[in-house]
């Protein structure tokens, strides 16, 4: 079975790929155009991706071998998610592999923010010596709100607890076990709102987070608030956002991520005072990419070889006839975890699904996913 390494991730992972009997690895030198894959895809069983690589419903089609697309990271905006299920490929991400890289990251520009670091290296760069221009403030005792409690938001309230901060937390799917095992406060997005001097975005993009952080929010916090945001771009509203830092109605703002990426040359953010602003940076440690290559690397073979799967976010692969007949149940499953999701308790620690008439025909794993997935839906990507 070939596997097709499109973009850069770790020799570890190669490595194993290489090693495993009954793979055959190809490593391409570069990222290639749909146009360059096509002629390629005929017996490929699996891909590794990174962002760059975009696997589209022609690639899909043109694989009629393919079982699996491993996304070395997190997002998976450059994988047609739907193509890939409507085939029986399964789609899986690392989303434990860059956890500490991205944690490190939020407290490096957490810091950074309070003790004003670019400004005065910046300042120090030019020559001057300004001590009295860069009075910052200190974490002990401060208040920070954590919006979205996954495993990243989670390493940094522990963090955070650790230097002696109070943590007020906002996650509809946390259980109060877990809150009181991280000693977090949970709170309404209001009260956090009201009461915090650092507030960090740990929340997938949804329709429902797209622009939560804007100019109306914005004025109901403390002007001494300080925000960041090294989850996904566009959380937080970035016109509202120069507009607010400009007129002073809020202190700093670290951002690692944005709306549109690459970040424009002639965007207004680059002109903004207080920001502080770098390139995607989260995963990017010689550890995390370590790890999220070999994580994927490792899902691919034992998938393959074995069949056990791990971080799958669409369904297990069917048969073409199979497939065609669950695809309904999908469908109306997702929909159903959703609506459940609205009208259930916080808090929610077990789903109990039962299945009856035709559906008790099907295969009811890849059902009860699509059921779990649409519930989920809200608190995934982290």
């Amino acid at each position: 079975m070939k596997v097709l390494v499109c973009d850069p991730i770790s020799q570890t992972g190669i490595e194993h790929l290489q090693q495993q009997n009954g793979l055959e690895t190809i490593v391409l030198d570069r990222c290639h155009s749909e146009e360059e894959l096509l002629p390629i895809m005929k017996d490929v069983s699996a891909m590794a991706v990174r962002s760059e690589t975009k696997v589209t419903k022609t690639i899909l089609e043109a694989a009629p071998e393919m079982r699996i697309v491993g996304r070395a990271g997190v997002g998976v905006d450059n994988i047609d998610i739907e193509a890939a299920t409507q085939n029986g490929v399964i789609v899986m991400n690392t989303p434990g592999g860059n956890t500490t890289a991205t944690c490190e990251l939020t407290f490096s520009m957490m810091m950074a923010l309070a003790r004003n670091i670019p400004q005065a290296h910046g300042s120090m760069v030019a020559g001057e010596w300004n001590r009295k221009a860069f009075k910052g403030v200190e974490l002990y005792g401060k208040t920070l709100g954590v919006l979205g409690m996954g495993r990243i938001g989670g390493e940094v309230a522990r963090r955070a607890v650790a230097f002696g901060m109070r943590v007020m937390a906002y996650d509809p799917y946390i259980t109060p076990s877990r809150a009181k095992a991280l000693q977090v406060e949970l709170a309404s997005l209001e009260d956090i709102y009201a009461a915090a001097d650092f507030i960090t975005v740990h929340m997938p993009m949804t329709d429902e987070t797209r622009g939560m952080l804007n100019k109306d929010t914005f004025a109901t916090m403390k002007p001494s608030v300080r925000l960041l945001n090294c989850a996904r771009g566009g959380i937080i509203n970035e016109a509202d956002l120069c507009e607010a830092l400009k007129d002073g109605k809020i202190a700093g703002a670290a951002l690692d991520v944005y709306e549109s990426e690459p970040l424009a040359k002639d965007s207004p953010l680059r002109d903004c005072p207080n920001l502080i602003l770098t390139p995607h940076l989260g995963a990017s440690t010689v550890e995390a990419q370590d790890n999220v290559g070999l994580e994927v690397a490792q899902g691919i073979s034992d998938y393959l070889l074995h069949g056990s799967l791990m971080n799958s976010i669409n369904m297990p692969s069917l048969d073409a006839q199979t497939s065609a007949k669950v695809q309904p149940y999908l469908r109306l499953g997702e929909k159903m975890g959703v609506l459940l999701a609205k009208l259930g308790q916080v808090g929610t620690e077990r789903l109990a699904i039962t299945y009856g008439g035709l559906a008790t025909e099907l295969p009811g794993d890849p059902i009860a996913r699509s059921i779990i997935k649409g519930f989920l839906g809200a608190a995934e990507g982290e």
